[in-house]
């Protein structure tokens, strides 16, 4: 299939597309993301939710009769029906306008910001961009943006160059073993039905890939929770992530950060070598 077979205008009619949800963000669910990151006690009823841990609401909802091959919900209803099997949670930017607390009702409303195809080394590719507005009451505590792409060949680094310049020598990192437990967790935690992440025989044989791919989400989640351990006196109020080529569970990785003043660099580094993932992050500096 080349971009040529794919009726891009038809997909465009899917922009503006609209979903709100409501829910609550209880405690049990903050818990669980602070059990699987190993902390030693969760963030209690009425303190700030960590960043990044909203994706761990709102999760999918599809009935079992409506899941595709893949374990994604079928296309069509909220995002574009793009005929390409292959899809991959690609980067996102994020704005923290306020904390939203454990135990807050939050409102969240969606919609389809763009549709866009590409032709890439393999083939044609579909990015759709998702706009997420998160509010608490009257008050927006959250804006963000996720670029979702679809493929139909096997797994390729993503297009484009790296965003920024190379990341600067770490100040701090730490290695992660990227077990299947570990995998399985944060696909329960975040409700994620996608194959690649917990079905190694679908991961390779399927989708081509060398083993269990570590969710994007999940990488950069670790990444903020690396930065939180170094510098606890400070709270992002922006971030914006690119996952550059996949991560697999054959071999450990590192999580590197370097801050100055108030912006911060947080990068994945690959077991072979290069960024797999790297998260720019503005910081909010506590007065001493």
């Amino acid at each position: 299939m080349t971009d040529a077979d794919i009726d891009a205008a038809e997909l465009r009619r899917s922009i503006g597309r609209r979903d709100r949800r409501h829910q609550v963000f209880d405690a049990d669910t903050a818990a669980r993301m602070a059990a699987l990151l190993d902390w030693e006690t969760p963030p209690p009823a009425g303190g700030d939710l960590p960043p990044l841990w909203h994706w761990s609401y709102f999760t999918p909802l599809t009935r079992a009769g409506d899941l595709a091959k893949d374990g994604h919900a079928v296309k069509g209803a909220f995002l574009p029906d793009v005929p390409l099997p292959h899809r991959l949670f690609a980067g996102a930017r994020i704005h923290f306008h306020a904390p939203i607390r454990i135990g807050d009702a939050v409102e969240r409303q969606s919609t389809v910001h763009d549709v866009r195809v590409k032709e890439g080394r393999t083939g044609p590719l579909v990015f759709v961009v998702l706009h997420h507005e998160l509010s608490v009451g009257s008050q927006v505590v959250l804006q963000e943006e996720q670029d979702i792409v679809y493929r139909g060949a096997a797994p390729e680094p993503a297009p484009g160059a790296l965003p920024g310049a190379a990341p600067p020598r770490a100040q701090f990192s730490r290695e992660v073993a990227p077990d299947p437990v570990l995998l399985f967790r944060y696909s329960a935690v975040t409700f994620n039905g996608h194959r690649i992440h917990y079905d190694r025989d679908y991961a390779v044989g399927q989708e081509g890939y060398p083993g269990l791919v570590v969710h994007a989400p999940l990488t950069a989640t670790l990444l903020a929770d690396l930065l939180r351990m170094h510098r606890p006196d400070a709270r992002l109020t922006s971030a914006q992530f690119r996952a550059l080529r996949p991560i697999c569970d054959t071999a450990p990785f590192t999580i590197c950060g370097h801050c100055a003043g108030d912006t911060a660099i947080l990068w994945a580094q690959a077991p072979a070598g290069g960024v797999a993932l790297r998260l720019d992050a503005r910081l909010q500096v506590a007065a001493a």
